[in-house]
């Protein structure tokens, strides 16, 4: 019984596949099993490795493929994919304050309405009204004072917005992230796929020749035809065929097109000692003669590329040769440090560094001869650790990596709306701050400080230094600060900072002091694992940020699920670790998104002004008739509560954002200052137009006093009749008062369903005061009079609510607003220190540069170090 050990990124068993997407790598994979003799294609877009399955039997014969799990694997919500379901279903909870004063305001409400429900039991108590109807009206005044349509009102324009978004290509599954986006101050970006376009092209390779780098190659079919750096290219990758088509990553598929070879698969038969399942060879392998022996390279195993290992390698055997050779691929840094020393020029970071500065993606390539006595069985089992040794290294591989045409305008509308943008990549530092200069993420007239941690463990210490890349296209390479560098950053903190990924591992470990002031001033973090992204977003978060990210590939479904709002720009499966999700692959749904919030947070913040100053006037309005012993019809709560508040609400909802992304953020606080003094003054207005006008209409000769049974519902009086069109004029104000318009919202008259309900209410409820129809007053159960009486008080009404609309206008306008306002805040309350921590690392920075001196820490646990 043969026993085959081989990994995967899904496990087949019971007729289930359990994939695991979300926290893979990049690349593109595609799996071959052999079930019954027909190949089975099995699809991954994102591959997961280090899950080892034991197969029985041969795999090309094998009629059903029963697996064993060697590590333990649980399925349901265990799973990363499981995890991403439950993240859906129950999402993180989010302190986002609007929705904390929100709850706050509506328990003021509650605390205003116990005192009316006081007020009202002591009145019908005093005049001996039956206990069924004292009850029934103090409670009434509850659902008057705390409304209940407050939730729904505030809901509307979310709805709106995301309809807006979902017509823009842009999905959400998490509404209320809308709200939240309005108030984002920082954006992450990956860089491959959304930066910059998710293909590559060959530029050229850049061969070595005893440790000296050879000049670039553009062809790779000018090198020799058997050439280990041909080889390689032909052979280190994870490609395969799907009816007759080359799929895979778009990296390898680059890299094997270019050397013109051919790649031809098993068609399962022969002897599995043997076997390869991939082989490669020339293109021009067909034309050799008969009696020569075809020269063909088979891949025996491969080791996948990880994110950890930041590498993948392949075990070859060419036809006819009695050994295996391994090749390797990855990142340079990761491939230097395990090849041979003899074999790597002396220039290898100088040379690395003139490309990367320069913008392109470069990979290592490099190569080993393993021994003659490791047959088909050790390789299949032997660890990738010890074969990945002692390489000899073979040259760069150098792609090109293209800006997307609309990342540039996307990054200066950021900053022109002082939305901090920042670039978190898994690819090289040197290449990451070239792509943040070229898209002017990093402005040219500011430095790029390159912030470099490294732990020595023999002396168990840790030490940080600085060094400044060069603006054009060099850096002043192994050169700490020294005392006139500290007088150029007092005189001049125009600058940020780059780190990589190992450096902020340590930096976060054993320079806790300097972490903060890195993360507040970083700019470019390169070589970023997939859970150093996360942490990323998180420590941001804990500085006082409002976070969004911005990603395409599975690697950053971690800090997609972490931030305030994550964007992906990718509709795989792993996207759904992001509350939004583009089908436009560019970064042009960021300032969308934004705007969107902006919009909807400030309707929603003008929702609940408008929703709060009704629920006042109608309460102020029920206690003033309860006072005179009287109280509205069903028909003018009906009026009320459907046709005007219900309408204006969903109309006034519907505004659209401004094209033009401001610097400003809406406000967010309900308990604000200037929200309380706002509302405040509202409420004066409004107290003054009921008791004026009520006490108006007391002194007039014809005026008689509510005069009836309590236990009886008596409506048609002058007193309802009054305080009724008052109140409903006074909807219509605050309505209008609180369409904020720009710079978040376009302007009152663009909103053409808004502007219309409000001619067609104020027209009906005019033509209602001036107009003494029976069958329209039996409605709402008011007190008649014909056409022609009283003229003279119903003028005064319609005068005393256009008043009431100029003094409301001024005052939210010019009023709260206002420079004098802000001053006699200031003179009452001190400005208090900043609350986000970010505000104080900020000011810590530019008092005190001192900092940047390099430091030696010792290591807080010898053994608690990032590996490579």
């Amino acid at each position: 019984m043969l026993f085959l050990i081989f990994q995967i990124d899904l496990l087949m068993a019971s007729k289930q596949i359990f994939s695991d997407s979300s926290i893979g790598t990049n690349a593109f994979c595609t799996l071959k099993l052999f079930r019954n003799k027909v190949c089975c294609h099995l699809f991954s877009a994102y591959f997961v490795p280090l899950i080892y399955v034991t197969c029985c039997g041969s795999i090309p014969w094998c009629h059903q493929i029963s697996c064993k799990i060697e590590q333990r694997y649980l399925a349901g919500f265990s799973t990363a994919k499981g995890s991403l379901v439950r993240s859906i279903l129950f999402p993180q909870t989010m302190c986002f304050k609007f929705y904390k004063d929100a709850i706050m305001f509506v328990l003021l409400l509650f605390a205003m309405a116990s005192v009316g429900m006081v007020f009202t039991l002591y009145l019908y108590i005093k005049r001996h009204v039956s206990l069924r109807e004292t009850i029934i009206r103090a409670l009434d005044i509850v659902t008057i004072a705390v409304p209940p349509a407050l939730p729904a009102a505030m809901t509307v324009a979310t709805v709106y917005a995301q309809n807006r978004l979902k017509r823009a290509n842009i999905f959400c599954i998490s509404p209320h992230r809308i709200n939240v986006g309005g108030k984002l101050k920082l954006v992450c970006f990956d860089k491959t796929g959304t930066l910059t376009e998710e293909g590559l092209d060959l530029w050229g390779i850049l061969p070595v020749h005893n440790r000296f780098f050879m000049a670039p190659v553009g062809d790779p079919t000018q090198l020799p035809a058997r050439s280990p750096l041909l080889v390689s290219m032909a052979t280190c990758h994870t490609l395969t065929t799907v009816d007759g088509k080359l799929v895979g990553d778009p990296v390898d598929l680059s890299m094997f097109r270019a050397t013109k070879w051919l790649l031809t698969e098993s068609t399962g038969r022969g002897s599995a000692a043997e076997a390869t399942d991939v082989t490669t060879k020339p293109g021009d392998s067909e034309d050799v003669e008969i009696e020569e022996v075809p020269y063909e390279v088979g891949i025996v195993r491969q080791f996948p590329f990880t994110s950890t290992l930041q590498r993948m390698s392949v075990v070859c055997r060419t036809l006819g040769r009695r050994y295996m050779d391994l090749y390797a691929k990855g990142a340079p840094e990761m491939i230097h440090s395990l090849c041979d020393p003899a074999t790597v020029p002396e220039n290898y970071f100088d040379v690395l560094r003139g490309y990367t500065l320069q913008g392109f993606r470069v990979m290592a390539l490099a190569y080993r001869p393993l021994e003659k006595k490791l047959t088909w069985h050790h390789v299949q089992r032997v660890g990738r650790d010890q074969v990945e040794c002692n390489l000899t290294f073979l040259g760069f591989l150098i792609m090109q990596n293209m800006l997307k045409l609309e990342s540039t305008p996307v990054i200066h509308t950021l900053h022109n709306a002082c939305i901090r943008c920042l670039m978190v990549t898994g690819d090289n530092l040197w290449t990451a701050i070239s792509v943040a200069r070229d898209c002017d993420m990093i402005a040219s007239t500011v430095r790029v400080v390159v912030v470099k941690a490294s732990i020595n463990p023999g002396s168990s210490m840790a030490t940080l230094e600085f060094e400044e890349a060069c603006r054009a296209d060099e850096i002043s390479s192994n050169r700490s600060f020294r005392a006139d560098k500290y007088i150029e950053m007092e005189e001049n903190s125009n600058f940020q900072f780059a780190v990589d990924g190992r450096s902020f591992a340590i930096i976060r470990h054993h320079f806790p002091d300097i972490f903060e002031k890195l993360l507040v001033r970083g700019t470019v973090f390169a070589r970023m694992l997939p859970d150093q992204k996360m942490q990323l977003v998180q420590h941001l978060q804990q500085l006082g940020y409002v976070v969004g990210m911005c990603g395409d590939g599975a690697n950053d479904c971690g800090a997609l699920k972490a931030a305030d709002v994550g964007i992906s720009l990718s509709e795989a499966e792993s996207s759904v670790a992001a509350p939004f999700t583009s089908k436009v692959p560019n970064i042009q749904c960021v300032p969308t998104v934004i705007r969107e919030g902006r919009c909807a947070l400030a309707t929603s913040f003008s929702m609940f002004k408008f929703i709060s100053l009704y629920s006042l006037i109608q309460f102020l309005s029920v206690m003033l008739l309860y006072y005179v012993q009287t109280n509205f019809s069903d028909g003018m709560f009906l009026y009320v509560d459907l046709f005007v508040i219900t309408t204006l609400a969903v109309t006034m909802s519907y505004a659209e954002p401004c094209t033009e992304l401001v610097a400003g953020r809406p406000q967010s606080s309900l308990v604000s200052q200037s929200n309380i003094t706002s509302l405040l003054l509202q409420l004066i207005i409004v107290i003054v137009g009921q008791v004026g006008m009520l006490k108006y209409l007391q002194s007039q000769p014809w005026y008689t006093r509510p005069n009836h049974d309590p236990e009886e519902d008596v409506y048609n009086y002058w007193d309802t009749a009054t305080l009724f069109f008052v109140s409903c004029y006074q909807y219509l104000i605050m309505a209008v008062v609180f369409s904020t318009g720009p710079p978040f919202q376009k302007p009152l008259w663009s909103n053409f369903w808004f502007l219309g309900n409000l001619v067609v209410l104020f027209c009906f409820t005019t033509f209602l005061l001036f107009q003494a129809f029976p069958s329209v007053k039996g409605f709402f159960d008011m007190v008649r009079w014909r056409s022609e009486e009283k003229i003279h008080f119903r003028m005064t009404i319609l005068m005393v609510c256009g008043l009431s609309w100029i003094f409301s206008h001024v005052v939210e306008e010019y009023v709260i607003n206002s420079a004098m306002l802000k001053r006699a805040y200031r003179a009452l309350v001190p400005k208090p220190a900043p609350k986000n921590r970010y505000k104080v690392v900020e000011l810590e920075i530019i008092q005190d540069p001192s900092w940047l001196a390099p430091k030696t820490t010792m290591l807080k646990h010898f053994d608690d170090f990032p590996k490579s």
